[in-house]
């Protein structure tokens, strides 16, 4: 069986009463059922996960609203999951960031995350001065940076997540590891391009479809990009169960397929935690 990596999976949905926008995402984006915010059983996760060929999922863990779930799934597995920090308040970094080095220090952080649609009202771009203590501090702990890019579902502005601005991010920050995540749509052929131009810059297809995906991504998978593009599912929104066989139906050189499915993951995030030189 094919060994993949799954970069993105949400076990705390049944630990909260989700928002009007969340359901919305889910009822009217989505299309999907009650169950999909339902509470998390270990065993189903990893039966799915064994199915599939899952060797690793990762977490998404709030330091907002910390997830017991995922705490619980990472003690009873270690081997088998670590975490995905959100919820850095870059309005307030001092406390924040250091928060977050105590994370990084004592529990498996693979990575953190934010995403600039979701702060006040799409505001700042990541090229605003408030994204840069986050950027300087992921920099100086080799920690990968992952930041929302393309449109995204809930009806919220999303000008903000076009990938240009991270040009920039990429120039000023070469020593920070940062991938896109959820895509790029409609902006396929900026991040592309993007990918092509910046050696610490990767993207995630979480929360799509791999049978969805645009032809120019393919294409570049094939090609220039080989070890860029990195496999997701967005879990329990969109199921493994139905991504890894869309994936592995894709027409993609097994190796390529491989890189997207496992290496790229295996290197990018669970390599050597130093910086980009």
């Amino acid at each position: 069986m094919r060994k993949v990596n799954d970069c993105l999976v949400n076990v705390h949905f049944g630990e909260l009463e989700q928002p009007t926008w969340m359901l919305k995402v889910r009822d009217d984006y989505f299309k999907g059922g009650a169950s999909m915010y339902a509470q998390v059983e270990l065993g189903a996760l990893l039966e799915e996960m064994d199915e599939q060929g899952v060797e690793k999922a990762v977490l998404m863990y709030s330091m907002v609203r910390p997830s017991k779930t995922a705490l619980a799934f990472v003690e009873a597995q270690p081997d088998r999951f670590s975490l995905a920090v959100n919820g850095v308040d870059l309005l307030r970094p001092v406390a924040s960031l250091r928060e977050l080095t105590a994370l990084v220090r004592d529990l498996p952080v693979t990575y953190t995350t934010t995403g600039a649609s979701f702060w006040g009202d799409g505001r700042y771009a990541p090229t605003d001065a408030v994204y840069y203590p986050l950027y300087y501090k992921c920099a100086e702990l080799g920690l990968p940076l992952c930041m929302n890019t393309g449109i995204p579902g809930p009806p919220i502005p999303g000008e903000v997540q076009n990938p240009i601005y991270l040009d920039r991010v990429c120039y000023q920050f070469p020593e920070l590891k940062l991938c896109m995540i959820h895509g790029a749509d409609p902006w396929w052929d900026t991040a592309i391009r993007l990918l092509i131009k910046y050696e610490n810059l990767r993207l995630m297809t979480s929360a799509w479809s791999p049978k969805r995906l645009p032809d120019s991504l393919i294409h570049f998978m094939r090609t220039r990009g080989k070890n860029k593009v990195i496999f997701g599912s967005d879990w329990p929104v969109l199921a493994m169960r139905r991504l890894v066989p869309e994936a592995e139906a894709l027409d993609l050189p097994a190796d390529v397929l491989d890189n997207y499915l496992y290496n790229n993951a295996q290197e990018f995030f669970f390599g050597d935690r130093s910086v980009v030189d």
